[in-house]
Parts: C-alpha cells; sequence; structure tokens
C-alpha cells in the first residue's frame, strides 16, 4: 500500500509539472504579455516601447527559463527601465545587498504580486479559498445525505413508481444547469414583486420584504440562512442529481445479488436486508463520485459565485482571467490542479480500502 502511495504521488507530482507548465505557456503568450505591458506602462507605448518594457522584466526569454524562474529553481531576472533604474524579479531597489535572494518562487512561498488587487497573490487566494471552503462544506452537508436518500429508495425497488419519480427528479435537476436554477430561485424566492416573497410577506409570515437575499456578498464574512441559502441550493441541487443516480444504480445492483436473495429466502425482513447488508456494498461506488465532486465544486462554483456576487475562489478566477492578472490567475490555475489530483488520490485509495475485493500490486 505504501508502495502503491508513493507511486501515485510520483505521477501527481508529474502530472502538476505538465499542467502547470501548460497553464504557464498559455497565459504568457504575447498578447496577455503586450496587454500586460500597456496597462502597467501606457496604453499608446509602441511596439518598441512594449518589448523593451517586457525585455526588461525577462518575459521575452526562453520559456522554460521562465517557467523555472516561476517555481524557484531558476534565479530571477534582472533588468534596468528605459530611465536607467535597476529592477529585479527577488527584491526591491531599497533591500540591501546582503538579504538579496537569488530564487524566488513558488518553492520559496513566493507567489507573486496581484495587480488588481494590489496585495501578496498568496494572501488573496488564501482569503478567497477560504470563502469557497465554507460554500463547499455547506453544500456538501446538503447535498450528499439527499443524494444517498434520494438514490437509495429509487434503487430499493427497481423499475417501482417511486424509482420512476425519483429518477425523474434526478436527471431534472442534472439537466438544469446552475445558472437557470440560480435565477428562477431568486426570482421566486428573492424578489419582493413575483413569486413566493410578496405573498409571505403581505400574511405578515416574514419581517422583511424577501423570504431569502440575492445577493450572498456578506455571506462571506457573515453566513446568515437568508444570504446564504440560494447559492448552496443552487449548488447542491446541480450536483444532487449525479450522484443519486449513480447510487440508485450500485443499490439496485446489488439489491439483485445473490447474498440478497439468500436473505430473502431465509425470512429477513427487507428493512434489516436494505440497512445491514445491501446499504454498505450499495455505497462503495457512490464514494468515488462524491469525492470527485469536490474538485467540480471547487472549479464550478464560478457561474454561482458571480451570479450571486459572493467573492470566493470562483470569483477570483474571473477576476484573475478579465484583467490579465497572470501571476493570481496562475497561482488560481495550480490550486485546482492540486485540489483535483488530491482528491483523485484519495477516491482511489478509499476505493480500494473499501472494497476488499480489490488487490493493488
Amino acid at each position: 500500500m505504501g508502495l502503491f502511495i508513493l507511486r501515485r504521488l510520483g505521477v501527481m507530482l508529474l502530472t502538476a509539472l505538465c499542467l502547470t507548465f501548460i497553464v504557464f505557456f498559455l497565459t504568457n503568450l504575447y498578447p496577455n504579455l503586450e496587454k500586460l505591458a500597456k496597462t502597467q506602462g501606457n496604453f499608446r507605448m509602441s511596439e518598441e516601447q512594449v518589448d523593451t518594457w517586457l525585455s526588461a522584466r525577462g518575459y521575452t526569454d526562453n520559456t522554460f527559463v521562465k517557467y523555472g524562474r516561476w517555481l524557484g529553481v531558476a534565479p530571477g531576472w534582472t533588468g534596468t527601465t528605459t530611465e536607467g533604474k535597476e529592477i529585479a524579479q527577488c527584491y526591491s531597489e531599497d533591500t540591501p545587498e546582503a538579504d538579496r535572494p537569488t530564487y524566488c518562487g513558488v518553492l520559496q512561498g513566493d507567489w507573486g504580486f496581484s495587480l488588481v488587487f494590489k496585495d501578496e497573490v498568496a494572501s488573496v487566494v488564501g482569503v478567497r479559498l477560504a470563502a469557497t471552503g465554507k460554500l463547499m462544506g455547506f453544500v456538501l452537508l446538503v447535498m450528499v445525505p439527499m443524494a444517498l436518500i434520494v438514490g437509495v429508495l429509487a434503487g430499493m425497488r427497481e423499475g417501482s413508481g417511486l424509482d420512476r419519480s425519483l429518477s425523474t427528479f434526478s436527471i431534472a435537476t442534472t439537466a438544469t444547469p446552475e445558472y437557470v436554477s440560480g435565477v428562477v430561485f431568486i426570482a421566486l424566492l428573492a424578489s419582493s414583486k413575483f413569486g413566493l416573497s410578496p405573498v409571505l410577506a403581505e400574511a405578515g409570515w416574514i419581517d422583511g420584504r424577501t423570504l431569502f437575499s440575492g445577493s450572498a456578498t456578506k455571506a462571506v464574512e457573515d453566513a446568515t440562512f437568508a444570504n446564504f441559502t440560494l447559492p448552496v441550493l443552487t449548488i447542491a441541487l446541480y450536483g444532487m442529481g449525479y450522484i443519486a443516480r449513480m447510487t440508485r444504480a450500485s443499490m439496485t445492483e446489488v439489491m439483485t445479488a445473490q447474498y440478497i436473495r439468500t436473505a430473502r429466502l431465509k425470512g429477513v425482513s427487507f428493512g434489516n436486508i436494505v440497512m445491514k447488508h445491501a446499504l454498505r456494498n450499495a455505497l462503495i461506488a457512490p464514494f468515488t463520485v462524491i469525492m470527485l465532486q469536490i474538485p467540480w465544486l471547487l472549479n464550478g462554483v464560478v457561474i454561482v459565485e458571480t451570479l450571486f456576487n459572493y467573492k470566493g475562489f470562483g470569483w477570483l478566477l474571473v477576476q484573475a482571467a478579465g484583467n490579465n492578472d497572470i501571476e493570481l490567475l496562475l497561482a488560481v490555475s495550480v490550486v485546482s490542479v492540486v485540489v483535483v489530483l488530491i482528491t483523485q488520490l484519495i477516491s482511489d485509495d478509499g476505493y480500494i480500502f473499501l472494497n476488499p475485493r480489490i488487490r493493488i500490486s
């Protein structure tokens, strides 16, 4: 098992390097660098001035060299501006010469500086990632139990009316994009002139004008039932259908197994068959699906966070891409890659642990 994990970690490291290099290459294409130069310098800069600005800051060097600098395995760039001022990647002009480092990259904990937020990239990403982590936690608390309940109930009696109803519901939730369900929820539950809120307000059942808030901006610092329910419900509803369908398929397969038939012939009650024999084996396959939902939640919240103005990781990705913040965009991409690889490792190892029939070599 230990050797298997070490091999997987080696593959993960190689995969992370390849994926981050691809992202680094795409974000450092010349059109992006030209836009960066004009944003930081002057939009009226000529092509020659743009090339001079980029050359002084190491952007025109070989891609592998630049990638090594970003990682922190190659010495940082140094250059001179058109005014004759010396600039460097790893230190400022007033840094004492004895304290000037040669390497300053991701491996040294230096993720760069965000041009949009005017702050260290690591600090910006940490705050937004924590906000999305809170959102993901509540989504999983709602989504996973509901999906498992729906899947198990549908799979207990294949072909029954309950099975057809719950399967239809699962397909409908998966087929409805978040931006559609989010807009519907806002219209029905967060509008003062349309939907359920005016009826409840007129009846005196709610204190404010709306049942829920259509904006989750304040939920980053102070999450309440009113401002946090709709984004959680929007994401959970979309992800629940797929997990429910996988659980239903697994439960249906287990209920036709020989040991279940034997238990029925011995007179074991249907409830005991489901709870003591079928349920544990039926939940092995959904475990993998649930773990793979975590990367989707991290990157798929872009639409929901933008729709509800929840300033989390997905919102940060939109800001970084829209404002050509290369350092921030790279950091967001790296975090996404790492989360995907770690959850896949946990998923595979967890499946091996839960299913004794799987052997590793």
